[in-house]
């Protein structure tokens, strides 16, 4: 049981969460979904690894990255085929990462309020976490068509903390990216990268964040300590 003192449980009362690379390893959906609208636009596989690459600013970055072999491939077809195979394998084979459960147990027993803030178009976002088990643990959500921006803008971040009445400085974001330090850093929050993520292929060392941590569950030891 983590023990917190007074002075810290009001110094943060809000974690925010990215979900994709940081709760769920859902590279695997991703990837079929993928490959499912390069089958029906007459295109061979990518491998998973590359991929996995193209994951971090929402699915229409994804899908336009998953065409550079096809520079006149209509983006407007391929999405409609994108979200037709996604729509079906969604939340079929992806799975918390391990610790990220526990974590969330641990972060609701702090008395922490969550939000999961995320670049995946809203359609998919409630659907995965309800398939996962995530949902319970959460009390709000924000997907990457919620606001007029996206991640790496601080919009949906601060959009969150109002949906979960904290201020930016009572809140922690925790995610495996670029985008998430970035917008984390321009909402004027603190920022926890864990290093198992996609991160668009870089190093999660490279970023700009308050600490590493190897899990979620090792984040509300961070949060605790804080």
């Amino acid at each position: 049981m983590i023990r917190i003192k007074n002075d810290q449980m009001m110094k943060f009362s809000a974690v925010l969460l990215d979900l994709d690379g940081t709760l769920l390893d859902s590279l695997p959906d991703l990837a079929q979904a993928v490959n499912g609208m390069r089958a029906d636009l007459g295109l061979p596989a990518l491998d998973t690894g590359r991929i996995g690459t193209y994951i971090g600013k929402g699915a229409a970055v994804l899908v336009q990255r998953s065409l550079s072999d096809a520079p006149g491939q209509s983006h407007q077809e391929a999405m409609a085929r994108f979200r037709h195979h996604y729509q079906d394998c969604n939340g079929r084979h992806a799975k918390p990462y391990p610790g990220a459960m526990e974590g969330l147990s641990r972060l609701r027993d702090m008395g922490l309020k969550l939000a999961v803030v995320t670049n995946k178009p809203a359609q998919f976002t409630q659907p995965l976490l309800e398939r996962t088990g995530i949902a319970p643990f959460v009390d709000a959500s924000v997907s990457g068509d919620t606001c007029a921006h996206a991640k790496p803008h601080p919009e949906p971040l601060l959009h969150a903390c109002r949906l979960l009445g904290a201020t930016p400085a009572q809140a922690v974001m925790i995610g495996d990216s670029v985008n998430d330090a970035q917008a984390a850093r321009a909402a004027g929050m603190r920022m926890l990268a864990v290093p198992y993520g996609y991160n668009e292929g870089h190093d999660v060392r490279s970023l700009e964040v308050d600490a590493i941590v190897a899990s979620i569950l090792d984040a509300a030891e961070w949060l605790a300590a804080h």
